[in-house]
């Protein structure tokens, strides 16, 4: 199975990538975001991979970092969301993006994505509430092989940060993981940009005393 990919980038089109390595060229599919991370053809570049066989057809999926891929294989474990809908998903939605908008049950959010309507939103917020709990505390800069090869660290987004932050002290107070991001999540998408932990948790713990 192939789990990476470091070639030159041949071609690039609307959802898919070829990646020239030693001569062979891989076809990947991939979400917007990586493909418009990918450099110019004839320039190196790194994608890990998804390698998905059906009886008719292996199928490789690129993704610019681990936690996307991830997310990748927590969306295709949901019934109804193949990995044509899993990959519109995390096109209009980064991978922290949308484990708070799991969390925080926005299925608003999840429904931006092409291909999915507000039942399969509702079922993919729902099911996967608790399988991500465990991807929330993460270091605040993960080193990851980035879409260029260069294997420069990737920084997790500001909002991110102060999720997990709001979270971890919420967890410390005592509330279960997954009540206590949802809770974060929740106010920090009630407060807006530039909303602190310090603000935040007050906030979630509001909403945790509804529960």
């Amino acid at each position: 199975m192939i789990a990476k990919l470091k070639g030159i980038v041949d071609a690039v089109g609307d959802d898919w990538a070829i990646i020239d390595v030693t001569g062979v060229g891989y076809l990947v599919h991939a979400s917007s975001r990586t493909l418009n991370g990918l450099p110019p053809a004839g320039q190196p570049a790194g994608l890990h991979i998804e390698t998905v066989v059906r009886e008719d057809a292996i199928t490789l999926y690129g993704f610019g970092d681990v936690a996307e891929r991830n997310m990748f294989r927590l969306l295709t474990s949901v019934q109804g969301v193949g990995s044509k809908v899993a990959l519109a998903i995390l096109s209009v939605l980064a991978p922290g993006e949308l484990q708070n908008a799991i969390a925080a049950q926005d299925k608003t959010s999840v429904s931006r994505a092409n291909g999915v309507g507000p039942k399969l939103a509702t079922r993919i917020v729902t099911e996967l509430k608790d399988k991500v709990v465990g991807l929330v505390f993460q270091p605040k800069a993960v080193a990851s092989a980035t879409v260029s090869g260069t294997g420069n660290p990737s920084r997790v987004a500001p909002e991110d940060t102060i999720v997990a932050d709001a979270t971890s002290a919420l967890v410390n107070l005592g509330y279960r993981p997954g009540d206590a991001h949802g809770a974060a999540a929740k106010a920090y998408q009630m407060l807006g940009e530039g909303a602190t932990v310090a603000k935040i948790v007050p906030a979630a713990l509001k909403e945790l005393s509804s529960l």
